[in-house]
């Protein structure tokens, strides 16, 4: 893994993809950021177990008491394509919940941030590492990295209130 992005560093400009009504939307992540507190949840990918079965449930069931400490939008990230990120919110009930699935089809921002990890024999080439990070106006204000493979107790929904 390369350096990674540290707190008190300003995010590099990314586009990432989401699955809109009409198809594919380019969303800007400075349009994210500028003037807002967001939290940006990364994952190494929809559907994989601990993901889906661990992190993801955490995530939407402290959702609200997020939004609570003054976050704008909580955003979760996956280097997959939109299709496989839209039905993962459908599925998991974090589209309802109010979260925004976002998708890093080609790993550039997560390489950029130096997130990056490959693991051949499970498919998982130039994958996000499991991160959460707190970004006031473009700026990272808190970043925590998972420290344990499998699991989520640092970027889980906890862990997120505990860094707010």
């Amino acid at each position: 893994m390369n350096m990674s992005i540290r707190e008190g560093e300003t995010l590099p400009a990314a586009t990432f993809v989401r699955k809109g009504a009409d198809g594919p939307e380019a969303v800007e992540l400075a349009g994210l950021t500028k003037g807002r507190r967001i939290v940006i949840v990364a994952v190494p990918g929809a559907f994989t177990p601990t993901c889906h079965s661990a992190h993801m449930p955490t995530i939407i069931a402290e959702h609200d008491a997020i939004r609570a400490k003054g976050v704008d939008e909580v955003i979760v990230l996956s280097v997959n394509d939109m299709h496989v990120m839209k039905l993962w919110g459908e599925e998991t009930g974090a589209e309802a919940a109010g979260i925004t699935l976002l998708a890093d089809p080609e790993s550039t921002f997560t390489k950029a941030i130096g997130m990056n990890f490959t693991a051949p024999a499970t498919g998982m080439i130039d994958r996000s590492s499991r991160y959460v990070m707190v970004v006031d106006d473009g700026v990272v204000s808190r970043f925590q990295i998972e420290d344990k493979a499998g699991g989520c107790a640092l970027t889980g929904g906890q862990a997120i209130l505990d860094l707010l």
